[in-house]
């Protein structure tokens, strides 16, 4: 049994281009996400916008979170465990709508994300496995 859920669980890392929000990233990322909730209120995000490497001394995130926090690489927070609903404080307390942030994720520009979303999103063709490669 404890296979099976093993080898289910690895495959969600074998999908290109896609972070699956496990159980494992939500414990990896718990103070990380913490931290984007805090943002909710406005004297957190005063003093967030104050002094960013001040604020993030008050969180028991990795060093490897904060720095992905303030280089606002927001792939590899999700690789770290962030829930991409938790980060959207994050880029909007940076004034960055949803488009805007996820975007960036992309490689795209604003437009041609907008383009492709309005298209129908990522095609289904293409590679559906990093290890297969097809």
């Amino acid at each position: 049994m404890a296979d099976r859920v093993s080898e289910y669980l690895a495959a969600f890392d074998d999908i290109p281009g896609t972070r699956v929000y496990t159980t494992k990233r939500a414990r990896q990322g718990y103070w990380l996400n913490q931290f984007c909730m805090s943002l909710m209120k406005a004297e957190n995000r005063k003093r967030w916008l104050a002094d960013e490497r001040a604020y993030l001394q008050d969180w028991r995130m990795t060093d490897e979170q904060k720095d992905a926090v303030l280089a606002r690489d927001y792939n590899r927070l999700l690789d770290l465990g962030g829930n991409i609903y938790f980060l959207a404080k994050l880029f909007s307390t940076d004034g960055l709508s949803f488009v805007q942030a996820v975007s960036t994720m992309t490689g795209m520009s604003e437009d041609e994300y907008k383009a492709m979303m309005m298209a129908g999103g990522r095609s289904p063709q293409g590679v559906r496995s990093i290890k297969e490669g097809n």
